[in-house]
């Protein structure tokens, strides 16, 4: 049947809605905080700008990744590490050094320990950064999508994905979330985030982009992307909308390689551009740029960060944008692929872009930078243009006046109870129940009391405790059920196949956690040989949602869509299994037939309800 929301779910929502807004807690501003300069402002930036020597000029176009949990103090194997990369200790030397304008924080680099860690990290750098002659602040970013991509983990409140978030269809929530997880950033001193992905995700087939995105539709994705810009930007940083010109039809991972999008300039208008031009109109700080080549955008085939045709000659002319453009990490291979660690950010310079993201070399490519001024190919009033965007983007976040956060702030805001409930109801509202065939959902401890959680156990994201098969088990506990969570990985062998089905013996039901599910996969083989005990088998994609397609036919009693596999998603769905929520998300991509992929199993906005 089509999805349906009961009015008891929309008077319990609106009333959690209502009470949570009482608090003034999740109450964003009604516009963004990016606001028109003014020439009296300029003139101020104009003046930081011609006291800086070209060093300096060159340092502020760069955003640099540095090890360790402290500006001054980094552990042992850190400080081997800055050394090896860099050629310096601390981030307190990387920024007296290079004078970089930027910082990006990743958990593998241990900036992301703890809130007071990262509060005190972000304090360390600032101090470092104003202990320059030319006393400008840094712009502290990181890859804060939530979902898969998360770099600060718990006690931070988590929050869905795009695609999650996508199944929902709310602005409100959207834009919700993005407040929120701006609001815990920001007392983190993070000032700069890298999301909304302003993808549309047309290609089941998508490594790289998939539930990052918020849809298949170009115009739902516009709107939500443009609700996140405003969650974030009203919550006083920075947002990025990436990655330009589109990343979502690619069979190729830029991380790895370098994909050709052949999309017309028709259907890049239709798919692609509708939610950038939808963050520009809401004034979105900063776009990010793809390793991409999309030959009728530009027909050299350079990738996107480095065509001019792209980003000069439609980003900035025919958008009409004049925000922030920040390359994609200048680390990937999409974008080394034609050219030398050297060219690379001299070129993203020729070809529009304001800062150069994670160089693999820095001093290699701060170096290029240089000499390229230094020779007169690029202008140092090119460069100058960029960092008056820079200035006035550090300017606009208050920055230039005041560039700290406090214990006290953390403490008030990180994880508050306000946040971590409105994530619940949230993401309540975003699992999508699929097929359920035999209405065996919503389970009753009554009748399927004892259950067996199996399945995946992917790499973990900083928004998850343990595995996902542990924490569906607990979560069904705490909702009263008797749950054994047994992991089996991604691809489980047959021992592991045979030790779900010994474990699934006596039990009332199985809930199995897949994964990005083939027609080969052995986790179709895992969920079949469950399916053959007589146990009712319940399926949980915990990332694409394709999985259905190659289960239908085993056997299954009731398939959903978690869309991602961090807590929030995860205890959202095992509440909607057991019937203390609604399903009440609709799929926001289609899902084809496994066995003839032109035709659809699922169309966009299914959803099945109690």
């Amino acid at each position: 049947m089509p999805h349906r929301t009961s009015r008891r779910t929309l008077l319990t929502a609106t009333a959690a809605v209502t009470a949570a807004a009482a608090t003034g807690a999740l109450t964003p501003p009604a516009v963004a905080s990016a606001h028109p300069t003014n020439a009296s402002t300029d003139r101020r930036l104009r003046r930081i700008i011609a006291g800086m020597s070209l060093e300096e000029k060159v340092g502020q176009l760069f955003v640099m990744r540095v090890y360790g949990h402290s500006a001054t103090d980094p552990d042992q194997a850190d400080i081997d590490a800055n050394l090896r990369e860099i050629g310096v200790r601390t981030a307190a030397e990387l920024i007296s050094t290079y004078h970089v304008g930027g910082i990006i924080y990743f958990t593998w680099a241990h900036n992301t320990r703890d809130p007071h860690q990262i509060a005190d990290l972000s304090n360390g750098l600032q101090r470092a950064a104003l202990a320059e002659r030319h006393r400008v602040p840094l712009l502290v970013s990181t890859d804060q999508e939530h979902g898969i991509v998360c770099r600060v983990g718990e006690p931070a409140t988590l929050l869905p994905g795009a695609m999650a978030l996508g199944a929902g269809g709310s602005h409100s929530d959207t834009r919700r979330a993005a407040w929120i997880a701006g609001a815990e950033l920001a007392a983190l001193g993070i000032n700069q985030n890298y999301a909304p992905d302003a993808d549309v995700n047309v290609n089941p087939a998508n490594p790289v982009i998939g539930v990052r995105s918020f849809g298949s539709d170009p115009d739902a994705v516009a709107g939500l992307v443009a609700a996140q810009v405003k969650g974030y930007q009203g919550a006083g940083i920075a947002s990025t909308a990436k990655h330009f010109p589109g990343h979502g039809d690619t069979n190729t991972d830029s991380h790895t390689g370098l994909p050709v999008i052949n999309h017309t300039r028709a259907q890049w208008e239709e798919l692609d551009a509708p939610p950038f031009r939808a963050a520009i109109r809401a004034r979105i700080d900063s776009i990010m740029t793809a390793h991409i080549v999309v030959p009728a955008l530009d027909p050299s085939e350079d990738p996107a960060t480095l065509s001019r045709p792209i980003l000069t000659g439609i980003l900035r002319e025919e958008l009409g944008y004049d925000g922030v453009v920040v390359t994609d990490s200048l680390g990937m291979e999409g974008v080394r692929t034609k050219y030398g660690d050297d060219r690379v950010p001299v070129l993203a310079l020729l070809a529009g872009v304001d800062q150069l993201l994670n160089p693999p070399n820095l001093p290699v490519a701060w170096n290029a930078v240089l000499e390229a001024v230094r020779s007169g190919e690029i202008s140092e009033a090119r460069i100058e243009e960029s960092i008056l965007r820079i200035l006035r983007l550090k300017s606009r976040l208050g920055l230039l006046r005041d560039p700290f956060v406090s214990h006290r702030g953390v403490e008030r805001t990180v994880g508050s109870h306000a946040h971590r409930a409105a994530a619940d109801r949230i993401a309540e509202r975003t699992t999508t129940l699929l097929a359920d065939p035999g209405a065996l959902l919503p389970l009753s401890r009554r009748t399927h009391r004892n259950l067996l959680v199996v399945g995946a156990d992917p790499a973990s994201p900083s928004g998850t405790t343990g595995p996902p098969t542990g924490t569906l088990a607990h979560a069904f506990g705490e909702l009263g059920f008797s749950a054994r969570a047994l992991s089996t990985g991604t691809a489980p062998n047959r021992a592991k196949i045979d030790e779900a089905v010994a474990a699934a013996a006596g039990k009332d039901a199985v809930v199995v956690a897949t994964y990005n599910v083939t027609a080969s996969s052995s986790q179709r083989t895992l969920v079949t040989a469950l399916v053959a005990t007589g146990v009712p088998v319940v399926t949980v994609a915990i990332r694409n949602p394709y999985d259905v397609a190659h289960l239908t036919g085993t056997g299954v009693a009731a398939s959903l869509a978690a869309y991602s596999w961090t807590d929030v998603e995860l205890r959202a769905a095992a509440r909607v299994i057991a019937g203390r929520a609604e399903p009440e998300g609709t799929l926001p991509v289609p899902v084809q037939r496994a066995d003839d992929p032109t035709q659809v199993l699922y169309p966009v906005g299914h959803g099945l309800s109690y």
